[in-house]
């Protein structure tokens, strides 16, 4: 049996806890049970959640000593260091071979115990610029739902805790036996794409409000064949001047904007309507099938057509094709 152990933390993620519970430590009708489950904590006792009431954990961190699986299931607020005696069990049970493993905000329990450093990580794309700035020797990709080492595995936010577990599940006992446990959880085995298709845009920090009528009038004109040219030419500028008060303001070229907003509206095509691909792309801009996969690929990992089955808003009609 393989032991895993979950180590929380007050304020706990209820949902990053359950994503490894329901994986590990549920026993299925009719699947031979392979894994031992339990939860510990520094100081055992009423441990506070996010969502409002208290768990109560029994075992403090010599479970960290018998596991061979340990999952950090989150860590807020993420600016408070794990203590020396925590980053102690963790490393211990490094050393004697137990699989490490984060899901979201974790990633940082790891990386303060030096156990990401030189290493590719993920966490929560709204936390990886922050996981990066304070640990300069941790290679963070914001993109991907996962980052499996064998020893050592991160995860992104909440949801890609599930990929992980299940993709460790796959890799512990093999492609059915995983596949058998996503079906019980109505769960696919394995998502298609990264995490930058859930990622909400950046907001401008220095929006000022004078490109306001071009971007306006752009983004009501997506499938023309409107440029960099065109914008300048509407905002009464000359295109370097209008490249330097996008860079300013936005962060981005004229061109990498235009690109954004059209595959934004590529991707509310996508969500919201049946229409085929080509109609898609020529309505976003994006002229062709073809383009628009090779775009969708290169900004979100994941093609339309994943995209669509995962994102629809509304069921097909079955009546269709």
């Amino acid at each position: 049996m393989h032991r895993v152990a979950a180590l929380v933390h007050a304020p706990q993620s209820t949902f990053e806890l359950a994503c490894a519970a329901e994986v590990f430590g549920i026993e299925r009708p009719g699947l031979t049970t392979r894994y031992a489950f339990g939860v510990c904590a520094e100081r055992p006792g009423p441990v506070a959640t996010r969502a409002g009431y208290d768990m109560l954990v029994t075992e403090g961190l010599d479970a960290l000593d018998r596991a061979d699986t340990v999952v950090v299931p989150g860590w807020t607020p993420t600016r408070e260091a794990p203590s020396p005696t925590v980053v102690a069990a963790l490393r211990r049970a490094h050393s004697r071979g137990a699989r490490l493993i984060s899901i979201c905000s974790g990633a940082f329990v790891l990386a303060h115990a030096g156990l990401l450093d030189g290493r590719r990580a993920t966490t929560h794309w709204a936390l990886a610029d922050e996981l990066a700035a304070r640990f300069p020797a941790v290679q963070v990709d914001p993109d991907v739902l996962y980052v499996d080492h064998g020893d050592v595995a991160t995860s992104a936010g909440s949801g890609a805790g599930v990929d992980l577990c299940l993709h460790l599940v796959r890799a512990d006992h093999g492609a059915g036996y995983a596949a058998r446990v996503a079906r019980n959880m109505v769960m696919p085995p394995h998502r298609e794409g990264g995490q930058l298709q859930y990622a909400t845009p950046a907001h401008p920090t220095q929006f000022d409000g004078s490109l306001a009528p071009v971007l306006e009038w752009a983004a009501g004109r997506l499938n023309e064949p409107v440029g960099v040219d065109e914008l300048a030419a509407r905002a009464g500028v000359s295109a370097r001047t209008l490249a330097r008060r996008f860079t300013d303001q936005l962060g981005v070229s004229p061109g990498q904007w235009l690109l954004a907003q059209r595959i934004g509206s590529a991707r509310e095509l996508l969500e919201t309507t049946d229409l085929p691909l080509d109609a898609v792309a020529r309505r976003s801009g994006l002229s062709s099938a073809t383009n628009l996969r090779r775009r969708f690929l290169r900004a979100l990992g994941t093609t339309p057509g994943a995209y669509r089955r995962a994102f629809r808003a509304t069921p097909r009609d079955p009546r269709r094709p």
